[in-house]
This record gives structure tokens, C-alpha cells and sequence, in this order.
């Protein structure tokens, strides 16, 4: 009671956010006119003016009146958009490092604009960070109107880019790109050799877009760049025939934690089942540690038939298994499933299976946005996770207000006792809408539900379009069509992503239709007629009520829920939501408390009836709450363990940095020989040890292993008053000549690079062993809480002594490597140049093939004449019409 009087009188502290920003809000409109004025050139002055301002070290929170001020004169004459007084607050928390909360149709894209330019004036860039790669190209080409209006650059990151290309796009004063590629590009510039080959350069400052799906939904599976390992596709087509075997009582599932185990008359049903089958010698068993493998291949298969459902989780295309995204329902095209889950699922499916893969390099989504020195974000559902976000990521969450206000109904949830009762009343509710020519928004869960209730709605001839996973192709053409009078569109979990639904239909899109049937027809003149006609179809979906957005399900989050009744009733636009479920949908199944069904059985629910009530709605958000504050916790949990490996990758990752920037590593390969000679005098002569107690025979074999120098260690050690200091100091001496000879041999400048190239790939040879090491530990260590020792105390320690080892092993890899090196022979540098001849020859005849086939390309593409298919992508589907990708048919290697 009293929090309620104090947040009337003081306001609540998302108020106060808001209240503070109007000031600055006043400046810039005050500004408007004096840069209306100004001419197009003008604009572009006004940067520069910025820029020098910044440099000479005035502060941008000083500058941001008239940085906006100028950003919304830029925009108001590229795109004909002038940004309202919610949308500067909205860039202004951005700026300072927050998410802003926006409502769907409040012009996220835009606000970017605000907050990007400003930072972009210090020179150090900025990205833009969007879910999929159609925003980003969509939304570089859009904005990029205004970043060059004032005089700015734009570049756009996507998939398969050529190298060159992709350098000059971080370059740009702005870069808009998906949070995978970013990622992917920060692995693949810390395994590169060469500083010029590196992509990005630093992290300044990042807006992300939809970022509760990406730094939540998305954060957590950790980004992996993996190479083959050696195939084991065919054990998993054995195991898989032995998976229906097992009955009932052979295995829990665990919904909850989506965890399947075997019990232990389960466990002893296979032991003799793999016996019979001949996978196991008679005298192994499956509890041998030598089973190891076996044991791991029964688990992911018993994991890919009872967690992963065909056309929820995954789908099939093509002969291959596509997952799909839970949180939007998109295909996940190129993402595998790790640890051999992937091909368990390809065996179930009868698919064929890919290789293994083993990890070269990995990161969190949560430690790879935490290297940006100013994080922040925009959605419009954020303020449900607003802890996660702060713990996590130091980022606030402020709810910005909407230009217009909401004029959309919220219904209360309706709750039937079974699955049919609720579908059969969800298609009589779109009847009754569809007859007054209300648009219907149909969210589900699944495409097998959003395909299931198609049937019922063919059955009840209502015309429909359905929007998942399969349909992704017309994916914004149906979004465009969904606010049209009586349409009726099925999403999963997708709806309206990256494009709004606008009532009456989405005008642009109906002017492209209308020029592309009237090829001849003046397109402005087109543009006229269409807009009039829209203006009155708009005006009867609002008579008819505005969208309606109408959910089957409530999902594990509030934020999806949120998103998909955020469709409806945006800029102030009419609409109506309303959630229809049951005692059998799986939140209410597996989650739903026990006092829903008490409250619901003290009712007394009869057939096709349903329990509309406020308790009802609390009681689901109590439910959700608890979905994800568990999610939260794994998220934790994830990220404590790669806390661990990510303090180890920012060492390595900075070594490589300094050795890529350091022109002569003579001192470091030096200092690292030297700590190798250390180790090894103290291993073969102890300290404080006496004479007769020194190996100094292993010694010298050491030196000869690891110096390549046949010293005489044994004469030395015999010499009176020769202690281990002497031994070590002549060591020293004796490698230092040896590699300066090398060095006299080879040329200076050779022998320098020779080093780097040496000290780099022995660095990555390392991480990798060692990644592949913490990946095992990783999956055994979380046994030793049985023990009551803490797994992630036990991962710590654990970790950090698999690391000094691998900087021990570094250093005795290095030298030994450096110690072997020795110029060519004249027989040998004549053999090579032989074998460059002959490459060089083989370069000219593939270089001229190359020119038959664009010959060939231009008299005309035939699907069954390669030399007419130019130079298809390695991933792009096959030109011979196969359906595979190109590596896997006319381009396997």
C-alpha cells in the first residue's frame, strides 16, 4: 500500500528516466529550425564540425542535441520520416548504455540512427547488431540513406563474404551485421597469422537489435568454429537400431530439465543387448571405462528419439536435418547440434549422417558483447528479464513511452479442460471475427499445431495462409498481407519479425505488385492511386476492430507472449488479444501449479466451457516467472563454467595480438628457450640435490631431443666445482650461438618471420587440444557433486592446471620446432621450385578453364553442362538441380 502512494507522489523510477530526457528532448526540437535551414551540404559540414569537436576532446553528451538534431534533419529528407520526441528518448538511453524497451511500430530502426551517428563521430565505429541477415541487409540499405546524407559510411557483414569486401564493411563509420557473424568474425580474426588479414577493429560501441532474443533466447549455445574429426557416422546408425528396443521402464525423462537417462534395469538390458548385437567384446562391459564411447552414442540416441520432435525441433529438408529456431520458428540452416546430438538425429531420420566435428574455437554471446566498451539494446519486450540483463551485462532497462497511446483490448486468458475443446472453440472464435472481416493473427507453438489447426480452419472453409518454418520463402509477403480485410494468417512463433503488420495491407508492398502488373503505367501516378485505395482499406479494418491477435498456447516466456500481442495495436492502431488454452498444453501440463487445477475443479468446468478469470492469468505468469528464472539459472551456469575458459582466451587471444604486432620475437623465443632449459636442468639435476643423485645422462638425451645439440652434458657434470647454475648458464650460451647461426643462415628478416609463423601455429595447435580437453572435463566434472565437492571449484582448479600445462608444453614445442629448422639444401630448393612450376602451370590451366565456362555462362546457364555454372559457392545449392549443396555434390573435393 505504501509503495503504491509513494510511486503516486514520486513516480516510479522508469518516470523519472523518462522525465530527466525531456529537457534535452526541448534543445533538440529547439534546434530544428536552424538545421532545416542548413543545405544538404550543409549536413555533411555540420559532421566534420562534430568530428574535430570530438577529437579535440569535447564529450559526447555534449555534443547530443545538436547531433540529433542534425541526425533527424538527415532522415526527414532521405526517407521522408521525422523521428517523434519518444523516439530521440529512445536513442538518448541508448547512448547512455541501456536496452530501450519500444512497442512493435514505435520505429526501432530508426532510433538506431540516433545513437549510432553520435558515437560513430569518435571515429572507432559502430555496429548494429540485427537477428538475421535480412535485416541486416535490409536495414543497412534503409538507414545508410541517412548515414550518407550525412556523411557517413555504411557497411553490412553476411555470410560467405569475400575477405577484402568484408574489411572495408568494418571499416565503415557504421556496420550492421547478425550477432552469429560478429562472433564468428572475433574467432576467426584471432586465429588468423597476419594483422592485415584481420576483419574487426575493436569494440566500441554496439546497439542491438531485438536484443532480449539474442543475448537470452540465443545466449544459450555458445558459438563454435569446428573442423572434422574422424567419422563415426556408422556407430550411429547401429545404435539407433537398438533405441526402440527399450520399453518404458529402460529410461526417464525429465521434461523440465529435457534430460533422458537410463535407469538401471535399463542400463543391464543394454549391456546385454550390445553384447548380443557383437558391439561389445564378452569380456567388456558397458561400465568399463574403455566403453566410454559406446555409452556416449546410447545417450544422444536415447536423447534424439524421446526430446527432439520432427517439425518442432528439427525438420527434414532435402535429405538433411534443419533445426528450428524455438524462440522464432525460423530454420536454423548451417547449425548442428554438438556433442554427436546432431547425428544422432540424422541416424533416427535415416538422413545421412555428417561427421563429427571438434571445436577450434568457441565464445559465449554473453563474453562476446561484453568486449564492447558501450553496450546497448532495443525490443519490445525486455522488462520481464530486466535482472538477467543487469546482472549479466550491466545494462538497464527503460520502458519507453509509445508515441500514441495503446489503444489495444487485452482479454483474459480462456482455459479449456482438453486440446480439442480449446481448438474447436479457437476455430468458432476466428469464424466469428472473419465474418466481419477483422484480420486474425494465429499464434502457435509448432508447425505441427499451426499445421493441424490449417486442417480444422480447410475444414470449416475458412481461407487462410499459414507462416512457419517451411513457408520461410514468402515469409514478408504473407506478414504484408496480414492486416488485410478478413485475412487470416497462422505464425509460429514469428509473427511479424523485422516487418510490421500494418492494417489494410502494407502499402509498398501493394505498389510493387500494382507496377509490376502495369509495366507501362506512369509508377508515381501508380503510387497515387494505391495510396488513396489504401487509406479506405485501412479505414475498414479499423471499423472492424484492428488486428486480432489470437494465441493457442502461452509460451515458456512472457516476452514471446508479449511479442505476439504486440503486433496488434501498434502507432495507437485498435486491436484485440486474446490467449486460448488447456489443461493439456505443455506449460500447463508441466509447469501449470497445482492450485490452477484445484481452483478450476472447485468450478466445475463442463464440456466446451471455458474458465475466463484474473486468477487464472497470475497464476500462469507465477508459472512463467518460474520457466524463466530456471533458464536464467542454466544461462548462469553456462557462463560461470565459460568465465573460466574465457579469462584463458582473452591470455591467448592477447599473446597472439602482441605477437602479430611485435616485428622481432628474437627476445620472446629466447626467454621462452631459456624457461625450457630451467625445466629441464631441474627436472634431471634437482635442486639442492648432490652430484651422485643428478640423471645426467637423461639430461643430455633432453638436450639432443629438444635443443637438437649433442652437448657433453656428462663431461661438463664431472668437472670440479660444476653446479646446476654452471650447466644451465653453458646451456643458455650453447643454444643462443646456435640460434643466432640460424639466424646468419636464414637472413635476419627470414629468421623473424620464421619465428612468428612458428610461435602462432604452435599457440593454436595448443588452444585446440586444450579446448577439446576442457570440452571432456566439462561432461564428467559435473559427477564429482555426488562426492559433495563443488564441479565448478573442481572445473577451476582443473582448468587452470590443464592451462600451465599448456604453456609448459608451448614452450617446449617452440623451442624444439625453432632448434630443428635448418636451410635448404641446393637439391631441395631445386625440387621446390620444380613443385611451384608445376602448381603454377595447374593455376594458368584452371584459370583458363575458368575463362571457358564464363565463355560458356554467357551463351546461356545448362544445369546439365558445368562448364555453363560459373563459380557456385562451395555452399550454394548444386546447379545440376540435385537439392544438395555444392561441396556435397559437383563440388566435393
Amino acid at each position: 500500500m505504501l509503495g503504491k502512494i509513494a510511486r503516486a507522489v514520486f513516480g516510479t523510477p522508469n518516470d523519472r528516466k523518462i522525465k530527466a530526457t525531456r529537457p534535452t528532448v526541448a534543445k533538440i526540437n529547439a534546434l530544428e529550425e536552424e538545421f532545416a535551414a542548413l543545405s544538404d551540404e550543409g549536413i555533411k559540414a555540420k559532421t566534420e564540425e562534430f568530428k574535430k569537436r570530438v577529437a579535440e576532446g569535447e564529450k559526447l553528451d555534449a555534443i547530443l542535441p545538436e547531433a540529433f538534431a542534425n541526425c533527424r534533419e538527415a532522415a526527414k529528407r532521405a526517407l521522408g520520416l521525422r523521428a517523434f520526441d519518444t523516439q530521440l528518448m529512445g536513442g538518448m538511453f541508448l547512448h547512455q548504455g541501456n536496452i530501450s524497451e519500444m512497442k512493435t511500430g514505435e520505429g526501432k530502426t530508426l532510433v538506431a540512427t540516433f545513437p549510432a551517428y553520435l558515437n560513430a563521430l569518435t571515429g572507432k565505429g559502430v555496429h548494429i547488431v540485427t537477428v538475421n541477415d535480412y535485416l541486416a541487409r535490409r536495414d543497412a540499405e534503409w538507414m545508410g540513406n541517412v548515414f550518407e546524407a550525412l556523411g557517413m559510411t555504411t557497411g553490412v557483414i553476411y555470410p560467405q563474404q569475400p575477405d577484402d569486401e568484408k574489411r572495408a564493411a568494418y571499416v565503415c563509420d557504421v556496420t550492421y551485421a547478425t550477432n552469429n557473424e560478429l562472433g564468428f568474425d572475433y574467432l576467426r580474426d584471432n586465429m588468423k597469422s597476419d594483422l592485415k588479414d584481420m576483419s574487426q577493429r575493436g569494440h566500441n560501441f554496439a546497439i542491438v537489435d531485438e536484443v532480449d532474443s539474442i543475448l537470452i533466447d540465443e545466449a544459450r549455445t555458445p558459438l563454435i568454429i569446428s573442423g572434422p574429426s574422424e567419422d563415426r557416422s556408422e556407430m550411429y546408425v547401429t545404435v539407433d537400431g537398438l533405441i526402440p528396443e527399450l520399453r518404458e521402464e529402460h529410461f526417464t525423462i525429465d521434461e523440465k530439465a529435457r534430460s533422458a537417462t537410463f535407469t538401471e534395469e535399463g542400463n543391464e538390458f543394454l549391456d546385454e543387448l550390445v553384447h548380443a548385437k557383437g558391439l561389445l567384446p564378452e569380456e567388456q562391459s558397458l561400465y568399463d571405462a574403455e566403453s566410454t564411447t559406446l555409452v556416449h552414442h546410447l545417450n544422444q540416441g536415447l536423447r534424439a528419439h524421446k526430446l527432439f520432435n520432427r517439425d518442432k525441433d528439427y525438420i527434414v529438408r532435402d535429405g538433411e536435418v534443419v533445426l528450428i529456431d524455438e524462440f522464432t520458428g525460423r530454420m536454423m540452416a548451417g547449425r548442428r547440434l554438438s556433442d554427436g546430438l546432431h547425428q544422432a538425429i540424422e541416424a533416427k531420420e535415416g538422413c545421412k549422417t555428417q561427421p563429427e566435428n571438434v571445436t577450434l574455437a568457441s565464445v559465449t554471446f554473453q563474453n562476446y558483447f561484453r568486449l564492447y566498451n558501450v553496450l546497448s539494446g532495443m525490443t519490445g519486450t525486455a522488462l520481464t528479464e530486466a535482472d538477467e540483463f543487469e546482472e549479466i551485462y550491466g545494462l538497464g532497462v527503460v520502458e519507453v513511452p509509445t508515441n500514441k497511446p495503446i489503444a489495444r483490448i487485452d482479454e483474459h486468458d480462456a482455459v479449456y479442460r482438453t486440446g480439442v475443446e480449446k481448438f474447436n472453440a479457437i476455430v468458432e472464435e476466428i469464424q466469428k471475427a472473419n465474418e466481419k472481416g477483422q484480420p486474425i493473427l494465429v499464434g502457435t507453438t509448432s508447425i505441427e499445431k499451426s499445421e493441424f489447426l490449417s486442417d480444422l480452419l480447410n475444414k470449416a472453409k475458412v481461407k487462410h495462409d499459414v507462416l512457419n518454418a517451411r513457408q520461410h520463402e514468402r515469409e514478408a509477403q504473407i506478414v504484408a498481407d496480414a492486416g488485410k480485410l478478413g485475412a487470416v494468417t497462422i505464425a509460429t512463433n514469428m509473427a511479424g519479425r523485422g516487418t510490421d503488420i500494418k492494417l489494410g495491407g502494407n502499402v509498398e508492398f501493394k505498389i510493387m505488385e500494382a507496377i509490376e502488373a502495369n509495366p507501362d503505367a506512369d509508377p508515381a501516378e501508380i503510387r497515387t492511386q494505391v495510396e488513396e485505395a489504401h487509406k479506405s482499406d485501412e479505414q475498414a479494418v479499423k471499423d472492424a476492430g484492428g488486428l486480432f491477435v489470437l494465441a493457442t498456447e502461452r509460451h515458456e516466456s512472457r516476452r514471446i507472449d508479449n511479442q505476439l500481442r504486440g503486433r496488434s495495436g501498434r502507432q495507437g492502431d485498435p486491436g484485440r488479444s486474446s490467449f486460448f488454452l488447456s489443461l493439456e498444453d505443455d506449460l500447463m501440463r508441466i509447469f501449470g501449479s497445482e492450485r490452477l487445477e484445484k481452483v478450476l475443479s472447485t468450478l466445475g468446468m463442463k464440456e466446451g466451457e471455458a474458465i475466463v478469470h484474473p486468477w487464472v492469468n497470475k497464476s500462469l505468469e507465477r508459472a512463467q516467472a518460474k520457466v524463466e528464472g530456471r533458464n536464467f539459472d542454466i544461462r548462469k551456469q553456462l557462463l560461470k563454467f565459460d568465465d573460466v575458459m574465457n579469462d584463458q582466451r582473452k591470455a591467448i587471444f592477447g599473446q597472439r595480438m602482441e605477437i602479430m604486432e611485435t616485428e622481432d620475437l628474437s627476445e620472446i623465443v629466447g626467454d621462452m628457450r631459456h624457461q625450457m632449459i630451467d625445466d629441464m636442468v631441474d627436472g634431471y639435476m634437482p635442486p639442492k640435490s648432490y652430484a651422485d643423485q643428478w640423471d645426467t645422462q637423461g639430461l643430455h638425451d633432453g638436450v639432443v631431443e629438444n635443443l637438437s645439440m649433442d652437448l657433453p652434458v656428462i663431461d661438463w657434470a664431472g668437472e670440479e666445482g660444476v653446479d646446476d647454475d654452471v650447466i644451465r648458464e653453458r646451456l643458455y650460451d650453447a643454444s643462443d650461438e646456435m640460434m643466432a647461426k640460424k639466424a646468419v643462415d636464414f637472413g635476419p628478416e627470414n629468421m623473424r618471420s620464421i619465428e612468428k609463423q612458428i610461435l602462432l601455429q604452435t599457440i593454436d595447435t595448443k588452444w585446440r587440444e586444450h579446448l577439446l580437453t576442457l570440452d571432456h572435463l566439462r561432461s564428467v566434472v559435473g559427477f564429482r557433486g555426488y562426492a559433495q565437492r563443488d564441479p565448478l571449484s573442481e572445473y577451476k582448479n582443473e582448468a587452470f592446471q590443464l592451462f600451465e600445462s599448456l604453456l609448459d608444453g608451448l614452450r617446449l614445442d617452440v623451442t624444439k620446432r625453432l632448434s630443428q629448422i635448418r636451410p635448404m639444401t641446393e637439391e631441395e630448393q631445386a625440387a621446390m621450385m620444380q613443385q611451384m612450376v608445376q602448381q603454377q602451370q595447374a593455376n594458368m590451366a584452371a584459370a583458363d578453364a575458368s575463362e571457358q565456362a564464363q565463355a560458356a555462362a554467357d551463351g546461356g546457364f545448362d544445369e546439365n553442362n558445368p562448364a555453363t555454372w560459373g563459380n557456385p559457392s562451395r555452399n550454394d545449392a548444386c546447379p545440376c538441380g540435385s537439392g544438395k549443396k555444392f561441396k556435397h555434390c559437383h563440388g566435393k573435393i
